[in-house]
């Protein structure tokens, strides 16, 4: 089988560059040809998957998407796949893999009611159109029930056409005995102390992950409290603003920012609580890979992948619609309450017994009946 993906960037930090990476290469070791359609590819791709560059530009984010469109059903049509599956939302799909929320929700319930009249609200309302609405036969793999509410909610016709895929933690995030080891190490290099307490956040566009929500927060803090806290923040985006905002709150000199990194398994053993507000969230991979090591989680509804946080009992959930109070006083309780090792318990117990690493074999598993039926 060759299989087109396409994606407008990959670098490797982001949540849906994740899942492409791993998808491309279950299909490669299963024995299919994967070419890759991008405008960026952060690092050197590898040599077993051909990644073509699609030569066009544009100042302007909405034309660059419309012309890359082109160009790629372009070559499609020259060089055609028996699949082609995209990351992004646009016209000519036969799969979408859903990384992204649903657009329509976000614009209803994110957005002022002026945002309708703008062309970029009118790009990707038709982008997401073409995947979900009534004449579109665009199969879509969906990351949490959250997503298939939302999109069944302003699609109804969509639904036979939404299969739901498990999540895809890499296997190497599981604890090892080697924990304790790393756990002290990390935080001797860090210079924290005992009683110091480090909250940890992970992931790329700081705006959308309510990274304004979290220091907020942490400002809130009673004084005390605060002096023995680190909000670090890991992630691939411009900071400028969130410096700025933690400066006005008078907490600079408890915030700390690093970009994006592949050694953030030993931040998750290392840290205190993982604080990830976000406004929305398909997914949230970084919930899952905290608490299968033990790593307290604080979170909102809006992440797909709250419903774990409750199940596994490893965290608090912030409720919807979202109150910058009732984060403010969980993130206080779980730096103090005493039930902090039932937490980290429940959530080991949680990443042995459930089913949180089958992914990319799912998702490749449907890429393959979606090609036998086009087929049949």
């Amino acid at each position: 089988m060759k299989v087109g993906f396409l994606i407008y960037s990959y670098f490797p930090y982001g949540g849906q560059q994740r899942d492409f990476y791993r998808i491309v290469r279950e299909c490669v070791a299963r024995g299919h040809q994967v070419v890759v359609y991008t405008l960026k590819w952060q690092g050197e791709p590898p040599a077993d998957i051909e990644v073509r560059f699609v030569p066009v530009t544009s100042w302007w984010r909405l034309r660059l998407y419309r012309r890359f469109t082109r160009w790629v059903l372009d070559a499609l049509h020259r060089e055609p796949c028996d699949l082609v599956i995209g990351f992004n939302k646009m016209p000519g799909l036969d799969v979408y893999f859903a990384a992204d929320p649903c657009f329509a929700d976000k614009a209803e319930h994110q957005r002022g009611a002026y945002y309708r009249y703008t062309p970029r609200y009118r790009h990707f309302m038709a982008y997401e159109e073409a995947v979900f609405g009534p004449h579109s036969r665009t199969r879509v793999l969906l990351l949490s029930r959250l997503q298939q509410q939302s999109y069944e909610h302003y699609y109804p016709d969509s639904g036979p056409r939404l299969h739901l895929v498990p999540p895809g933690i890499d296997p190497n995030r599981k604890p090892t005995d080697a924990a304790p080891v790393i756990r002290r190490q990390f935080r001797h290099e860090f210079d924290l102390e005992s009683d110091h307490l480090l909250v940890l956040q992970v992931g790329s566009g700081f705006k959308v992950k309510g990274v304004d929500r979290a220091l907020r927060a942490i400002a809130s803090l009673p004084e005390r409290l605060r002096q023995r806290v680190t909000y670090l923040l890991v992630g691939q985006d411009r900071p400028d603003r969130y410096l700025s905002l933690a400066k006005k709150l008078g907490i600079a000199d408890r915030f700390r920012v690093l970009p994006g990194r592949d050694d953030i398994p030993r931040f998750l053993l290392g840290a205190d609580l993982l604080l990830h507000p976000a406004y929305s969230e398909s997914a949230g991979y970084v919930l899952l890979e905290a608490t299968i090591v033990g790593l307290p989680v604080l979170t909102t509804e809006t992440c797909g992948y709250a419903s774990h946080i409750r199940a596994a009992g490893s965290g608090l959930v912030c409720s919807e619609p979202f109150q910058q109070a009732e984060l403010n006083r969980n993130l206080e309780h779980m730096l103090t309450a005493p039930e902090r090792s039932v937490w980290q318990q429940q959530g080991i117990d949680y990443g042995r017994r459930e089913n949180l690493y089958a992914m990319p074999g799912a998702a490749t598993d449907y890429l393959e009946q979606f090609a036998r039926a086009a087929v049949g």
